[in-house]
């Protein structure tokens, strides 16, 4: 099942949440709707490895537990908060190190993800407790135009 409030206009957030899944098509069709089409590619792949990790990390797929998103485009940065019902954990991942070089070996269970995260989107944050994700992607913004003579 998934409930879906309002459209983020302005200020204002739009939630979606739904049961623990990886059927993710559909809520990902939503999330993007309003995402300008060069922009998509790379936002599903970001989006689907945060919602992945909540449904199945956070949430064990247990689907009795809801994953919630929250989204909005302010100022010309989109915004999506990511919440599992889960216990949460701890990032271990260092802001210092740049994400390429964080990528873990061939053999490593996890960790691409994070890298992946943090070379899509440019504010990547976790909750104290670890259950809540904000992403952020900045839009290009234009150059002003000069309205004054050399």
């Amino acid at each position: 099942m998934i409930t879906i409030s309002l459209r983020p206009v302005k200020h204002y957030w739009g939630t979606i949440s739904f049961a623990s899944t990886l059927y993710l098509c559909p809520i990902l069709d939503l999330l993007l709707t309003d995402i300008p089409a060069k922009l998509q590619g790379e936002l599903r792949l970001g989006l689907q490895e945060a919602l992945v990790n909540a449904a199945k990390h956070g949430n064990k797929l247990d689907p009795g537990k809801l994953v919630m998103v929250r989204f909005s485009l302010i100022d010309n940065q989109y915004w999506w908060i990511i919440s599992d019902q889960g216990r949460g954990f701890t990032p271990s991942f260092d802001r210092n190190i740049d994400p390429i070089e964080y990528l873990p070996s061939e053999e490593a269970e996890s960790g691409r993800g994070m890298s992946l995260l943090h070379q899509i989107f440019d504010e990547v944050e976790w909750n104290n407790k670890g259950t809540e994700l904000r992403l952020c992607k900045q839009l290009e913004t234009r150059p002003l135009l000069s309205l004054s003579w050399p």
